[in-house]
């Protein structure tokens, strides 16, 4: 494999390994979730009503964080492009090959 097929496939693989940790944790965040719901559930005293804050704590701010997760995955994409990571590394290759002729 040359040295351009040996970097895509290394920022394919990273790719890859980002959307596979976004996905695992947005199963654990549902997953997890749907028993603290039945938990709560459970819990509820006679007549209470389940709409309170303390029965969203978790869900709302594990939501910020996997919010800032998928930004963090999807995000740089949207905005620079899928091949903006390519260029940027073609074009710091050539400064460095320019720089060690001289």
């Amino acid at each position: 494999m040359n040295t351009q097929d040996e970097i895509k496939y290394q920022e394919a693989l990273k790719r890859v390994k980002k959307l596979k940790g976004f996905y695992t944790h947005s199963i654990v965040y549902i997953f997890i979730n749907i028993l603290i719901f039945f938990l709560n559930v459970e819990n509820l005293e006679q007549g209470e009503s389940y709409f309170q804050f303390k029965n969203f704590m978790t869900a709302f701010f594990w939501g910020i964080g996997l919010l800032a997760h998928a930004m963090s995955t999807f995000l740089p994409y949207f905005i620079l492009g899928k091949d903006w990571e390519e260029r940027k590394i073609k074009e710091l290759m050539e400064k460095e090959k320019a720089n060690k002729w001289e």
